[in-house]
């Protein structure tokens, strides 16, 4: 069996993380979306609440399990016996900060990394999607009706 993980903060999840949640189940036996916890991140969800509203929007994905993690992902591959990480690149700039990233899980444990490019109409970040429902624009478009409507009771005063 191929188990692979789909690594990411998933600060909320969009459209362009459940295209790559999509594609990685068609080619992979099993896929573990892990919500992971950098130090160095703030984050306008928890931990908890990415996992479930990761899991809410893979719900019909039977190959498709949700988890989180914190520490090295490479001691988390090792201890779940992954074959690979799986991570989506969006512009060269992802490529060249993912490439050290991978380079890095090769040398210290062996991780193999597989790269998707993302849908061309789904090229946008978390980051993206958080500032413009804070600058008032419409996202309806780039995130679940579950998410958006996590996000503006985030956003309520």
């Amino acid at each position: 069996m191929t188990r692979v993980v789909y690594p990411g903060s998933f600060d909320p999840v969009t459209h362009g993380h459940l295209d790559i949640i999509r594609r990685i189940g068609a080619l992979y036996d099993q896929v573990v979306v892990s919500v992971m916890v950098n130090i160095n991140k703030k984050y306008r969800f928890t931990a908890e609440e990415r996992v479930d509203m990761l899991r809410e929007v893979t719900a019909d994905l039977d190959n498709v399990r949700v988890e989180s993690s914190n520490g090295l992902l490479v001691d988390y591959c090792r201890r779940e016996k992954f074959t690979a990480v799986v991570r989506g690149l969006r512009t060269i700039r992802d490529f060249e900060g993912e490439l050290q990233m991978a380079q890095m899980n090769y040398g210290l444990a062996g991780v193999e990394t597989v790269f998707l490019m993302t849908s061309e109409q789904l090229n946008f970040s978390s980051t993206l999607v958080k500032e413009v429902m804070d600058l008032g624009g419409d996202v309806s478009h780039l995130i679940a009706p579950s998410v958006l409507n996590r996000m503006k009771a985030k956003a309520a005063p």
